[in-house]
């Protein structure tokens, strides 16, 4: 009798090798043409084709050698990653193109500045700093909450402040099914009927100050993003932009947390930010309920 002979289990299967490269929508926002979530909308559109292929689906992974085309032109190669500051004005929109023909905010860029993105945005009756960068994936990055970055508004409001108020918002609120994570606001000073609100927070939902002051029952009447993270608006004048130097740049995005917040997710500035000195009259421009009303409907 001879013993059963039992064949080895066969070995498992070396797992795949990495893969080398980027992918297709990540190459197209390095390139500065666009975002991700764009360049996922120009491949369903059939727009971009490697080595010759016409592509349909973004899955797929390209190397230096691959060869693409997108509305039948080559890709540029991909400028270094650059980061402006712009000083955004009020009436302006933060797109593209606007279907509504309203103005906005690429259009009025110099015409020497290559393609650029916004990294978060601001609608269309608030001013102040707004990044900008011709690195896509650069500008989703620093969009997201996890990274803690502050953003910091000088705010001013129809109403008489209730400190008491905002001392609450610290714990965040929630505002017809939203939930806002911590604010910290601070009153500068009452004039009247209007007041002025230092306002940081770090995950900038649409129109989040706005849905929280009128839950609150102090309506926005002017809205100012003074800093985002370790940038600051300083005295850029409004409609003007200027590049962010290399090294402090580079300095700058050399950690993704904050340096200095707090437990409230507030940032503990070493210095005192600049802020733009309201122009002449706007303190008073919306004393009146029915001057406030009226902007509101804007």
């Amino acid at each position: 009798m001879t013993d059963d002979v039992i064949d080895p289990a066969p070995a498992p299967a070396a797992p795949a090798p990495p893969e080398k490269g980027e992918r297709i929508a990540k190459r197209l926002a390095r390139a500065g043409l666009c975002s991700r979530r764009d360049a996922e909308r120009w491949i369903a559109e059939r727009r971009v084709s490697v080595n010759g292929h016409v592509l349909d689906s973004p899955a797929v992974v390209v190397g230096e050698a691959d060869h693409i085309v997108v509305d039948g032109k080559p890709l540029p190669e991909a400028d270094r990653t650059r980061l402006w500051r712009y000083h955004k004005r009020a009436g302006v929109m933060t797109t593209h193109k606007d279907p509504q023909g309203r103005p906005t905010v690429f259009a009025k860029l110099p015409e020497d500045m290559p393609r650029v993105v916004s990294v978060g945005r601001l609608d269309f009756n608030s001013e102040g700093l707004l990044l900008l960068t011709n690195d896509g994936a650069l500008a989703r990055r620093l969009e997201l909450p996890g990274n803690a970055w502050v953003r910091r508004y000088r705010v001013r409001v129809h109403g008489e402040i209730d400190p008491a108020k905002l001392l609450t918002l610290e714990k965040g609120v929630t505002v017809d099914g939203v939930r806002y994570g911590a604010i910290k606001a601070v009153l500068d000073r009452q004039q009247g009927s209007n007041a002025w609100l230092t306002v940081a927070l770090n995950e900038g939902k649409n129109r989040e100050i706005r849905h929280v002051m009128d839950h609150l029952g102090w309506p926005v009447t002017r809205l100012i993003r003074i800093a985002y993270g370790p940038f600051q608006l300083g005295n850029l004048p409004e409609g003007e932009v200027e590049e962010v130097p290399g090294k402090v740049f580079k300095e700058q995005l050399s950690s993704e947390k904050a340096p200095n917040s707090d437990k409230s997710g507030a940032a503990k500035s070493t210095r005192t930010p600049r802020t733009p000195r309201p122009p002449k009259g706007a303190e008073s421009k919306h004393a009146d309920p029915k001057h406030a009303h009226r902007r509101r409907q804007e």
